[in-house]
């Protein structure tokens, strides 16, 4: 896309590592950054794995593989963005954290570069506010997983300029992405609508409605979802599910988003899914 060549991406895991792949199969230029090394090569080789992944699925050439991991720049100081025309934050869910990440890079990006966050419920609105550029923050939630997944949720802040708007828009779009715009609410509309539905069929578990498997076979033989609600939850991964009901609880107010105590039972424990071997299923 015109003006924008190099993609910055803040967080290697597996938000920050699939927005990477998909950014350097779309032809831009990655800086890829994380606090920690380790991090930085791990998620090297998952996105080696899944362009592998879609080599063997013809979807791509191996001249194309090598192309986008040649595109990809890993970096552990966030210094290195200065030289990114758009920066999408990918870290953990949570607001102090992201603010002083967004203080940090609004000291480092060039004054007319995009900062964008795929946040999945805080508010782009808040997160604005801790730089000096709030018409030029965004959201833009992409979906796991994300070389997959088509939507990407482009969330106005209430500062967010119509321009910014429009480049993220047309970014998500050269991504192969469709794009949906919505605007700066707890939770926006994905979550919103998604997150009660699993933290019900938490319920519905906890209160001897069904066993977890019951749940999940009524969901996806019922209402045709391709996936149980809770097979769901753990793949999100349980403290997220959790974050994001405390997010929806405290910003909407409404005792309807109360998490449910076996969702924080099991996050205490920490069972949270597939990336700790154990949630509503083994694995």
């Amino acid at each position: 896309m015109p003006g924008i060549q190099t993609v910055g991406v803040v967080g290697a895991g597996t938000m920050g590592n699939g927005i990477a792949h998909v950014a350097a199969r779309s032809g831009y230029k990655v800086i890829l950054h994380d606090m920690e090394q380790r991090f930085l090569d791990r998620a090297i080789s998952t996105i080696t794995k899944n362009l592998d992944r879609e080599v063997a699925k013809g979807k791509i050439s191996t001249d194309d593989k090598s192309l986008a991991l040649s595109r990809i720049v890993s970096v552990a100081q966030v210094a290195a963005l200065s030289e990114a025309d758009f920066i999408i934050e990918a870290v953990i869910e949570d607001l102090d954290t992201k603010s002083k990440i967004f203080q940090a890079l609004d000291e480092i990006a060039c004054p007319g570069v995009i900062l964008a966050s795929n946040t999945s419920s805080i508010s782009i609105t808040k997160i604005a506010s801790k730089t000096t550029r709030a018409d030029k923050v965004i959201g833009m939630h992409f979906m796991n997983p994300v070389p997959i997944m088509p939507l990407v949720e482009i969330v106005r802040g209430l500062a967010t300029a119509d321009e910014t708007n429009r480049t993220t828009t047309q970014l998500a779009q050269s991504f192969g992405k469709t794009p949906v715009e919505v605007n700066d609410f707890p939770g926006f509309v994905s979550n919103r609508v998604l997150m009660p539905m699993i933290n019900e069929a938490i319920y519905c578990v906890m209160e001897g409605v069904g066993t977890v498997e019951a749940v999940d076979s009524i969901m996806k033989l019922g209402m045709n979802h391709p996936m149980g609600p809770l097979t769901l939850a753990d793949l999100i991964g349980l403290d997220v599910c959790l974050d994001i009901m405390n997010v929806l609880h405290a910003g909407l107010g409404d005792s309807k988003y109360r998490p449910c105590p076996l969702l924080r039972k099991m996050v205490d424990a920490g069972q949270l899914g597939r990336k700790s071997g154990q949630g509503f299923y083994k694995y």
